[in-house]
């Protein structure tokens, strides 16, 4: 299971944050602008039926000291109508527009989301989970626009309301109005008590979500590997965990939200029947209130406080739309290890918007000078490196496992950047060019390869969009891929299944490299390539090998190193240093450490070959 563990988060519940958050529905601004209005229509509503109802009891209802005086009904329920049915107009607008306003802040926080994805380095994909990623982009956005779509327009209308019912209700009667209003003080204590531990439950919720969804995504994509090592038991224990956490929070969440709303309910209840008893006592009374305008009064008090309840409801869900709030600002504002600056930007463009015309052309000399490279502070893996690989030339890296040797190439690609001291692209530091500028001529196979889903065809041209099919079929026969295609169902147009599933790792393999082929790249790097296919495979994507790195700045990372024999030169690189460089002859005779790695994987192959003949 994942044992990533994400930040923790501690802000209190924080309007800076929710600005932020609706930067993102700006292009929205005039249907939110429109809600405004149909919020403020329902508000007037909601605030003139009171008053309707208090002319209707005092003039249309006879009493001992006057008749009734029905002259105006008419035209009462020609008004009458008329509010309702602006009020139902109004309210159907209401849902659409905050339905609109909803979908399209989830849809813009999704692509800013993925945008940022994209823009992000090799580096942030090393630390951060998938699991966590994904329940950025799917739940925690959800949950973010719905709040954005209705919860933040609740909470707008309720503060309407309470102004306007408070107006109302000094207008009537000032000191009922105070006497009501002395519940006010205590329901803010308990709204800040209640607020924190809500919000700190729901991030606990929140932080236990990604874990689950990084645990399904490690249980579906390790199935094979749970069932062969029969780990069914020990994956349920700690998925267990998990989730009996992940109850847990919830539950305390609930029972808190659930403890908050009542309260509020109580105390508001409590209030309205004040106003009701001290009210109902100064009916009919000389220089009191009129039944109509003690009905005023008690629609007033009510209306004053089922916005307060409104918002109680609001603010709890807002502390669960916090926690989610957080984790996707926390994506949309992680700023990038490895970023081109505004001066390089400006000549050649960034990866969304490249200025290609402005692009040197690529040989493909590449210099390390004087580098030190660090994962994390204090672990230097790379101390004082110094490499000159002429345009054309092919290198291979062999060593012990945590060398260094796909540190080296990380660099080369700038997945990774020096810690200290510069690499050279034909001569020139490439940080003074840009990512894309570099990126863009690499070709990259590496030892298990990955496809998408879709043909054979189109997971080649993933490549190059724009290749046609005979662009296509040339870089599958330079590879020796096309043997294979051409006994497929369908050939080129046979589908490759989820990640390639129903292809061999292979011909996985050769049809990455027949993909890399067909980008034209001028600096191509081979990451173990070869050690999970079978000798003949290997023999294929060998003589692959040779035809693909033709004139080409090449870096082969190799366990077998039958695959490098024929290299330029050959790198041994043990504990972030070269330890021996030749070509194989040359190696071979100084009888060092390759001499070692070769004669003892030599003997290993022919031991396996005498048991393979002997079975």
């Amino acid at each position: 299971m994942q044992q990533f563990e994400e930040r923790d988060y501690t802000q209190r519940f924080s309007w800076s944050l929710w600005k932020k958050i609706l930067r993102y529905a700006k292009e929205y601004h005039k249907d939110l602008f429109k809600l405004i209005v149909v919020m403020g229509v329902t508000a007037g509503c909601d605030v003139l039926f009171p008053l309707m109802t208090s002319y209707a009891i005092d003039h249309f209802i006879p009493t001992e000291t006057h008749a009734a005086e029905t002259g105006n009904l008419p035209l009462f329920i020609v008004i009458y109508v008329a509010l309702l049915a602006i009020q139902v107009a109004a309210i159907f607008y209401f849902l659409y527009l905050g339905g609109k306003v909803e979908v399209g802040a989830c849809y813009t926080i999704r692509k800013q989301a993925f945008r940022k994805l994209q823009e992000l380095p090799f580096s942030y994909y090393d630390r951060m989970p998938v699991g966590y990623l994904m329940s950025r982009m799917t739940s925690d956005t959800q949950r973010l626009s719905e709040t954005i779509g209705w919860s933040l327009l609740d909470l707008a209308w309720g503060a309407v309301m309470i102004v306007a019912a408070s107006v109302a209700m000094f207008l009537n009667n000032v000191r009922l109005t105070l006497m009501v209003l002395l519940v006010v003080p205590p329901l803010a204590l308990i709204s800040w008590w209640f607020q924190q531990r809500i919000l700190k439950s729901y991030r606990a919720v929140r932080k236990t979500n990604s874990k689950i969804t990084g645990a399904f995504n490690e249980g579906i994509m390790g199935a094979k590997t749970t069932k062969t090592l029969v780990l069914e038991d020990k994956n349920m224990e700690e998925f267990t965990v998990l989730t009996r956490d992940m109850k847990k929070s919830s539950v305390r969440a609930a029972s808190l939200s659930a403890m908050y709303l009542p309260i509020v309910v109580s105390l508001g209840s409590l209030a309205t029947a004040w106003a009701l008893w001290k009210g109902g006592q100064q009916v009919g009374l000389p220089g009191g209130m009129t039944l109509g305008v003690f009905q005023l009064f008690v629609n007033y008090t009510m209306q004053f406080f089922e916005p307060i309840r409104n918002i109680a409801n609001v603010f709890a869900e807002m502390q669960s739309a916090q926690a989610a709030a957080e984790r996707v600002l926390t994506l949309l504002e992680t700023e990038p290890d490895i970023v081109d600056t505004p001066e390089v930007e400006a000549v050649f463009g960034n990866s969304f918007s490249p200025k290609k015309e402005n692009w040197p052309a690529i040989r493909g000399d590449v210099e390390f000078c004087h580098v030190d490279f660090q994962y994390k502070e204090g672990e230097k893996v790379l101390t004082d490196f110094n490499l000159h690989v002429r345009a054309g030339e092919t290198v291979a890296l062999v060593g012990p496992t945590g060398a260094g040797k796909s540190t080296v190439v990380n660099l080369v690609c700038r997945f990774y950047e020096p810690t200290a001291g510069e690499i050279k692209i034909d001569g020139v530091n490439y940080k003074e060019r840009s990512q894309l500028w570099l990126q863009s001529s690499l070709g990259y196979v590496l030892q298990e390869p990955r496809l998408f889903s879709g043909t054979i065809r189109d997971n080649i041209r993933y490549a190059r969009l724009d290749a046609s099919d005979e662009e296509i079929e040339n870089a599958a026969r330079m590879v020796n891929a096309e043997s294979f295609i051409l006994k497929m169902e369908k050939g080129y147009d046979t589908d490759v299944g989820e990640g390639g599933s129903r292809l061999s790792t292979g011909e996985k393999q050769l049809i990455s490299f027949a993909r890399a082929i067909l980008a034209d790249p001028r600096i191509f790097v081979l990451d173990e390539a070869t050690s999970s296919v079978d000798t003949q495979t290997e023999q294929m994507i060998q003589h692959a090998i040779q035809k693909v790195l033709s004139g080409r700045t090449s870096f082969i990372i190799a366990h077998r190193l039958s695959t490098i024999r024929t290299a330029d030169r050959i790198l041994v690189i043990d504990d972030g240093k070269i330890k021996e460089m030749g070509t194989h002859q040359e190696l071979l005779r100084k009888k060092g450490a390759y001499y070692n790695l070769y004669t003892n994987q030599f003997q290993e192959d022919m031991a396996m070959e005498i048991l393979g003949k002997a079975e």
